[in-house]
């Protein structure tokens, strides 16, 4: 009886001594909430609930570290395709050009951009009907990927031509390789890691 009251009056003795850290930080949360209250009633264009804490999520977790990244459903479904190795979409590796364009930097061996004969260096001026200056990359991408077996036309400028090429494609899922190589010559081999994805 005297070990067991001792060994309760240590613990009770420990669990006096730790901190009791409070639940929630209420006077932040209150000021989020007037700043948030502001932004509804004070702002000069109506801004949707849903945007306004998203990008409050958004913040928070970009501020922990430069590596964290809040993903909502959709966002998260395209990393996840991504990393998968496989998409919906024309096949072709681009990048942001310096007066606006999208730049073909390789087109994925046998997609259908690859078939139709579009080549690195080529400039992507219009995607259908929309003209590309002015979008963001990620907004590009956005209409280039769909449904397998729906049709996109791409306006491409290419050196060389004097009036710019339209090819008519049909997206298809795409199996990326996330590794290359090719023996260059006894000995020596040539590597490429465009990507990291699952196995």
């Amino acid at each position: 009886g005297v070990v067991a009251g001792i060994a309760v009056s240590l613990q009770f003795s420990a669990m006096a001594q730790k901190p009791v850290e409070q639940a929630l930080p209420l006077e932040e949360l209150r000021q989020l909430a007037d700043v948030y209250g502001l932004i509804k009633t004070d702002y000069v264009e109506k801004v949707e609930d849903k945007k306004l804490l998203t990008e409050a999520i958004s913040g928070m977790v970009a501020s922990l570290d430069p590596h964290s990244a809040y993903l909502d459903k959709r966002a998260y479904a395209e990393l996840r395709e991504g990393s998968q190795g496989k998409f919906v979409g024309l096949g072709i590796e681009i990048g942001e050009s310096v007066d606006g364009y999208i730049k073909i930097v390789a087109p994925i061996e046998d997609s259908p951009a690859w078939r139709a004969g579009i080549k690195p260096g080529d400039l992507i001026s219009r995607l259908d009907n929309t003209a590309v200056k002015g979008l963001s990359l990620e907004d590009s991408v956005k209409k280039m990927r769909g449904e397998p077996h729906s049709k996109v036309s791409l306006t491409v400028l290419r050196k060389g031509e004097p009036e710019p090429l339209v090819f008519h494609l049909t997206r298809e899922e795409i199996q990326q390789k996330s590794v290359k190589g090719k023996i260059i010559e006894p000995g020596y081999a040539w590597l490429r890691i465009a990507q990291f994805q699952d196995p």
